[in-house]
């Protein structure tokens, strides 16, 4: 016990004396000859890493909805209307000014989960897989009326389940039913600045006949309009989009503020509307949650 309380007491001192040397102070360079091994070296040391986040990068451990989930198969089980959720969103530049008007072109992933946390084995009902390709036009010019960016790319949304209505599997247990949900959408996007108050404009198009679901658009509409705005350390959002022609569409808020963890932030959200995962595309819920975000 004496030598457990005395090795507590060393780390301890340890980190009030900030010992742990960060890696650039520890590991020595300067003996090298090689420019390229140095700055190879370098590029280890200071931990550099070609992706950067993309959407808001996200752990809510707690997120209540108003509606019943639905089970799709037999062995589901029954869901509950509290889950987890979270998100993971990255993005790498892979080339620039490739047609000399400052563009970059960008690759992008991004990955919501649903998690039953809170019923027994704990499964994954639904996760949802978003790579993208795309490149942005930098604008910044005050003349367009605050236009800051423009942006066209390429969108590949699915929920990575097989579709099971196309075998005979259907026929035989017609209890299964068809998971698979997908879209593959071209868009442009626009950013205006106002002080802090952010617009993000977006409109899609669909660019192929998916079959599992060729009503998904009467759903999610064409387009969407976000706001951002920034309140001292505070960032509120709002997001709107609607079908004018189905008259149905979403809206979702969001709040985050920096917590006391360097790049952790309190995140809240509330959803209501059509679309919040591709498994429930077509059925219209609230939901609330609640945690933190480590971008935003």
């Amino acid at each position: 016990m004496k030598k457990i309380a005395a090795f507590l007491v060393f780390v301890a001192n340890l980190a009030a004396n900030e010992a742990v040397t960060p890696l650039e102070k520890v590991i020595s360079v300067e003996t090298l000859k090689d420019e390229k091994v140095k700055e190879s070296i370098g590029d280890w040391m200071n931990e550099k890493f070609g992706l950067t986040p993309y959407r808001p990068n996200y752990l809510l451990p707690f997120s209540y909805t108003t509606h019943n989930y639905k089970e799709w198969t037999p062995t589901d089980g029954e869901y509950k209307n509290i889950e987890a959720e979270f998100q993971v969103s990255l993005k790498m530049a892979f080339k620039r000014n490739l047609l000399g008007m400052g563009e970059i072109y960008y690759g992008a992933y991004s990955q919501r989960s649903f998690w039953q946390l809170y019923i027994e084995s704990s499964p994954f009902r639904e996760s949802n897989y978003n790579p993208e390709l795309f490149v942005t036009f930098p604008v910044g010019s005050k003349e367009y009326y605050g236009l800051k960016s423009l942006t066209f790319g390429y969108s590949h949304l699915s929920n990575g389940q097989g579709n099971i209505t196309l075998t005979d599997n259907a026929k035989k247990y017609p209890e299964m039913q068809n998971r698979s949900r997908s879209i593959n959408k071209l868009y442009a996007q626009t950013i205006f600045q106002h002080k802090s108050l952010i617009f993000d404009l977006k409109v899609w198009t669909r660019i192929a006949n998916l079959d599992d679901n060729p009503d998904i658009m009467d759903y999610i509409g064409y387009g969407r309009l976000k706001m951002m705005y920034f309140y001292k350390k505070h960032l509120f959002t709002a997001m709107g989009r609607f079908n004018p022609f189905k008259r149905k569409g979403a809206f979702e808020a969001t709040y985050s503020y920096p917590g006391h963890l360097d790049g952790v932030y309190f995140f809240a959200k509330i959803f209501t509307g059509y679309g919040e995962s591709l498994i429930d595309y077509n059925t219209k819920l609230t939901k609330y949650s609640v945690g933190f975000a480590f971008s935003r």
